[in-house]
């Protein structure tokens, strides 16, 4: 089995409007929801092999603070990631070593909600309803996979094991005055 863990970078600062897409950095909400998110992706038991992310200044620092609580696994940094269409993020999956059981995409929307709903199964559940409704910075969808190779991996044939929201973890949420 393989397990694709798909996370949005965290949620990116406009307080400098001079500065190129690329290179905005996190906002302080974002500081706090992916290491959050990480921490909760660590008590379920997913740890990554691999993370695979975009270039842009808000995904490393979002690879950064989740790796804290995710451990020392391998990180590449592809600059075709960055704002990504479904197509070239399941390139990328699909390329990956068989020795990695556990993927981690850092990416941007709207692909990356894009090639979650494309990937698992319509199977009905609270998780793939909120799924389908938003896939907001710093979330991140857990797809399970029957195969033995991520070259196998397709449309549909993913199960969604879990779908982490900031918002529904407390040290995530921004603190409200």
């Amino acid at each position: 089995m393989k397990t694709l863990v798909l996370l949005r970078h965290a949620k990116s600062s406009w307080d400098d409007d001079s500065l190129p897409d690329h290179s905005r950095p996190l906002a302080p909400r974002g500081r706090r929801a992916a290491p959050a998110v990480a921490a909760r992706l660590r008590e379920l038991g997913v740890l990554p092999d691999l993370v695979v992310s975009s270039t842009s200044q808000r995904t490393r620092e979002t690879v950064q603070l989740a790796l804290e609580h995710l451990g020392d696994a391998a990180v590449d940094f592809d600059e075709g990631l960055y704002l990504a269409g479904p197509s070239h993020m399941l390139r990328s999956i699909r390329s990956t070593s068989e020795s990695v059981e556990t993927l981690i995409l850092v990416g941007h929307n709207p692909g990356m909600h894009e090639i979650a709903i494309a990937l698992t199964d319509r199977e009905h559940s609270t998780a793939a309803a909120r799924l389908d409704a938003k896939f907001p910075t710093a979330a991140v969808a857990v797809v399970e996979f029957d195969v033995d190779r991520w070259d196998e991996v397709g449309p549909g044939e993913g199960r969604l094991a879990h779908f982490v929201r900031p918002k529904d973890l407390p040290n995530a949420r921004q603190d409200r005055l």
